[in-house]
């Protein structure tokens, strides 16, 4: 995450950043450090981050399996180590910018759509994939929609990005294995199925959070 302060209706910061438990371990400040100290601009980070899912998304749909899952697999988790690293630049590293905001959301909302697209056209069923593509960019509508409304942006599931990307990231490591074994390919159709009916859920409950603290207390 990039630079991103909303502010209530008497000016204080809302906290805006995505809860990420790694972003306390002596691996991601070390390498957080060492990016800052390198050169690298968050909003740099932010960019390749669509590049490493665009990389995913094309192993996927053209290398032959295993190497194509496995290394779409790769991509994913590289493309969220930028997410993670691109915020922990700005903010830790004292290198946000005016326009971080934006390099915060739109990559995110590419990197996203590329990669469940691609997930849907790989399971054999493209409309899947801009289903879920669609509903994962709108899980993200909903939550930016609070923080305009001077609510903390809310970043609860049952599908968030970090959760429809490890949905992903395991049906790419299973879906060699069953096509090996099992001569099938469900595990990435159950994943792009999963994720599309996930992210409507998280719609519905973000949604359902935004309009219970909009509503007068008792």
């Amino acid at each position: 995450m990039n630079e991103s302060r909303e502010r209530d209706p008497h000016g204080n910061a809302l906290d805006s950043r995505r809860p990420i438990a790694a972003r306390g371990s002596a691996f991601a400040r070390r390498s957080a450090a060492w990016l800052a100290n390198s050169g690298f601009t968050p909003n740099t980070i932010s960019v390749l981050s669509i590049a490493f899912a665009a990389a995913g998304a094309a192993a996927l749909l053209w290398l032959p399996s295993p190497w194509g899952p496995v290394l779409c697999a790769i991509g994913i988790q590289a493309r969220l180590l930028c997410n993670l690293f691109d915020g922990m630049v700005a903010m830790e590293g004292g290198k946000a910018t005016a326009t971080g905001a934006l390099y915060n959301e739109v990559p995110d909302r590419i990197a996203d759509s590329v990669l469940l697209i691609a997930l849907g056209y790989a399971a054999g069923f493209g409309w899947l994939g801009w289903l879920a593509a669609l509903l994962a960019a709108l899980t993200a509508y909903v939550r930016t929609l609070g923080g305009a409304l001077a609510q903390a942006q809310d970043f609860r599931g049952p599908m968030a990005k970090q959760h429809r990307m490890a949905l992903m990231t395991i049906a790419c490591l299973i879906a060699p294995i069953e096509l090996a074994l099992a001569h099938s390919g469900y595990a990435l159709l159950v994943a792009a199925a999963a994720i599309a009916a996930g992210s409507a859920l998280t719609c519905w409950t973000r949604l359902r959070a935004i309009a219970r603290r909009m509503a007068p207390q008792a």
